[in-house]
């Protein structure tokens, strides 16, 4: 009996720190299915093409669509939740990223475009006839100035950044989603690989910061 309970002894103690891993990767990948956009609902590339240099964006109208040109590749791609983005019905998020504005050129039946609200910071650019937003840009003194907001999913062309991160995320309970949602909702973006935040991310909401802290001269490196 004191020998087994010698050896009993030596045993070292579990270690649940994997189990509780496995858990957490467990319960990512068995969060429910939610539709949240249809371009990252079944999973999408986590990679950009090398090399890929832009396409065409065309809006929803069956004849004359609204054709846009981007000669560039997008970045800061994310999902965003905030009301003023265009979505396709029934999607709970946008998806969108940036481009530099003198790369956008509007190529087909730029008299459809009207701006959504001259008073806002992105004057999203929307063919009147179907209401796709075609491309928005930031005109206005800000940090965003000289990028332009487009929707990537409307081009047919493969190869653009993949989204990043989910931006304003609380803000779809504006849009009419229950609160009562937004526990499932964090967990699915996250089992898609995107970072939820309520504002943007980190690194973009950094960005901002030190644009605020240069104009009013409090910006130091050290």
């Amino acid at each position: 009996m004191a020998k087994r309970a010698k050896k009993a002894a030596k045993k070292p103690a579990r270690k649940p720190a994997k189990k509780v891993k496995a858990r957490a990767k467990s319960a990512s990948r068995s969060a429910p299915f939610i539709a949240l956009h249809p371009s990252i609902d079944k999973g999408f590339p986590k990679t950009a093409a090398k090399n890929f240099a832009g396409g065409t964006l065309t809006c929803k109208c069956p004849t004359d669509p609204v054709t846009v040109e981007i000669s560039s590749q997008s970045a800061h791609n994310h999902a965003c939740g905030c009301t003023k983005c265009w979505k396709p019905e029934g999607a709970i998020f946008s998806v969108v990223s940036v481009v530099p504005s003198d790369k956008v050129k509007v190529t087909a039946n730029a008299h459809k475009l009207k701006v959504v609200d001259p008073s806002a910071l992105i004057l999203r650019h929307a063919c009147t006839a179907c209401g796709t937003h075609m491309y928005g840009p930031v005109e206005r003194d800000h940090p965003f100035k000289g990028l332009t907001f487009i929707h990537t999913e409307l081009s047919k062309q493969k190869g653009w950044s993949p989204p990043g991160f989910a931006a304003f995320v609380s803000s779809v309970i504006e849009g009419g989603t229950p609160p009562s949602k937004m526990p499932a909702i964090r967990a699915r973006l996250k089992s898609l690989g995107l970072e939820p935040y309520d504002s943007l991310n980190p690194a973009l909401m950094d960005y901002l910061a030190t644009a605020a802290a240069k104009k009013a001269g409090t910006y130091r490196e050290s």
